[in-house]
């Protein structure tokens, strides 16, 4: 069911924090059974303006009108009694509850006692779940789901409270291309039904294949719609970034030369002295790049973590050019030429309360030139963080703002530019894209490609499929903390990879 019926309307949206101007007379509108893309470059506004939209900010100006009504949005509860539902990146569900128990959770069906109903509970869920085909065990503990159920359980929350409005904010960041897929059905069947999506995600693909219309944002302003007939993925990006975008990345064939890294039999237990890494070995070597594929969850984090000398390995070698690192500090094996894009950027790649000057020499503060007998060398660090933030283009008001200040593909562009640009000759890059905009994403898997063909071996961890096979000389992918197969990239395709990690078996 298509209609041209408006289900929302937002006239002239503006929102202000301190002298950034997030939104700037925003129109939107939404139409009833259609999904609406909302693309954007990280910092272009399309957060503040959902965030408007579903209560969580105060518009300083403009009106939102659902069903045609003008309405006041001041908080959640109001935006979801206008049948506005929101399911954001990071989900909002209780882990040790149940899928009907998180679903019904603050509107629970109640019987003459005024006691909890469970049991209406798990049949109205139901009901929802078979009338959407959104398929849940009604009660399994959210906790024991993958991502992919975990989010269909956040969509069925929404619906349960009557949203036929849906805000989506990056669904797909962290499913798998099977789970992608399902979830964009998923959507062409609520829109079927009259629900109106709105559908923010940084995958044009993604976009071309589900959309029925697309509005662009760009530094706070609509810059222009369209709609997936009327053009491409390279114009989607050339719309978002205002230049032309080059989305795949062009590259030689590998020169592959000595093994620099060496992982033996390596067993890693997780913080639950789980193990999460099993019996693991691979080889990196210069001038190659092995990608590792895998549901999030299944390792990666560990072994990394283990890599880089920020967690101990329980049994088994890991090697850096014949020297082993098993016992190795971090710093010891920053010494040995191993640079580390981490996965959590907020966490383990910057110090956000320091300036982007410091955090460009983290990792050799204590050297010529930075430091003279343990004195900090002021002009050197300035000079060296002016050179960094022009040549990789990091957008910063001046050297000595925060790093916390910074957007998310800023951030990254500063972690890149620190360890691409200290001797290294193994870089571990763990999720180095994760929720960057099309931008910076090109201008890091450049830096990539750029690096290995210095010689540098380069072991990629992502999510991102897309990001896997357009990189990768080899792939492996990793299934329950085991490397199920490791081959050349030509010979992995996306659904041969999807099958493996979703299931750790390579048989059709």
């Amino acid at each position: 069911m298509s209609s041209n019926t408006l289900a929302l309307e937002a006239t002239s949206i503006s929102k202000t924090f301190g002298n950034v101007k997030a939104n700037d007379q925003i129109n939107l509108e939404i139409k009833k059974g259609r999904i609406h893309a909302l693309l954007g470059e990280n910092g272009a506004g399309k957060s503040t303006l959902v965030n408007i939209l579903f209560g969580l900010y105060k518009a300083d100006s403009g009106t939102v009108k659902v069903n045609g009504e003008v309405v006041d949005l001041g908080r959640p509860k109001d935006a979801i009694d206008q049948g506005i539902g929101m399911v954001h990146q990071h989900f909002q569900l209780v882990p040790v509850l149940t899928v009907a128990e998180n679903i019904v959770l603050g509107k629970e069906p109640a019987n003459r006692a005024n006691v909890i109903d469970i049991e209406e509970a798990k049949k109205k869920v139901k009901e929802l779940a078979e009338n959407y085909q959104l398929d849940v065990d009604t009660e399994a503990t959210v906790e024991d789901l993958p991502v992919g159920t975990q989010q269909r359980v956040e969509i069925l929350r929404s619906l349960y409270r009557k949203a036929d409005i849906l805000i989506l904010d990056e669904p797909t960041a962290v499913l798998t291309p099977q789970e992608t897929d399902h979830l964009l059905q998923v959507l062409k069947n609520l829109a079927s039904q009259g629900v109106a999506i709105i559908f923010i995600t940084h995958k044009l693909r993604e976009v071309l294949e589900v959309a029925d219309e697309v509005t662009v944002m760009r530094n706070g302003q609509v810059v222009g719609s369209t709609t997936p007939s009327e053009t491409d993925e390279s114009g989607l990006a050339e719309m978002m970034v205002g230049r032309s975008v080059v989305l795949r990345v062009a590259k030689e064939e590998s020169s592959p030369g000595e093994t620099i890294l060496k992982v033996n039999n390596l067993c890693v237990h997780d913080d639950r002295d789980l193990l999460a890494v099993n019996d693991l070995s691979l080889e990196v070597k210069s001038g190659e790049i092995l990608g590792i594929a895998g549901v999030e969850g299944n390792g990666q984090r560990e072994l990394v973590e283990t890599i880089t000398g920020l967690r101990n390995a329980k049994t088994g070698e890991i090697l850096i050019s014949d020297t082993s690192i098993i016992e190795f500090s971090p710093r010891q094996i920053s010494e040995l030429g191993v640079a580390h894009i981490p996965e959590d950027r907020e966490k383990h790649g910057l110090i956000g309360a320091h300036s982007v000057a410091d955090n460009l020499i983290l990792n050799r503060y204590y050297k010529t030139p930075f430091s003279n007998k343990g004195i900090r060398q002021q002009k050197a660090i300035a000079n060296y963080a002016t050179e960094m933030v022009e040549k990789f283009d990091i957008r910063t008001p001046d050297i000595d703002t925060p790093s916390s200040s910074l957007s998310g593909g800023n951030k990254q562009k500063a972690i890149a530019a620190r360890e691409f640009s200290h001797d290294a000759k193994l870089l571990v890059a763990s999720q180095p894209t994760r929720g960057i905009d099309v931008g910076s994403i090109e201008f890091v898997h450049q830096q990539l490609i750029q690096q290995r063909d210095q010689g540098l071996a380069v072991l990629l961890v992502s999510a991102e499929l897309d990001e896997i096979l357009s990189l990768s000389d080899r792939i492996a992918v990793i299934y329950r903390g085991r490397l199920i197969v490791t081959e050349n990239s030509a010979e992995l395709d996306r659904n041969r990879i999807g099958r493996i990690m979703t299931t750790g078996s390579d048989s059709t």
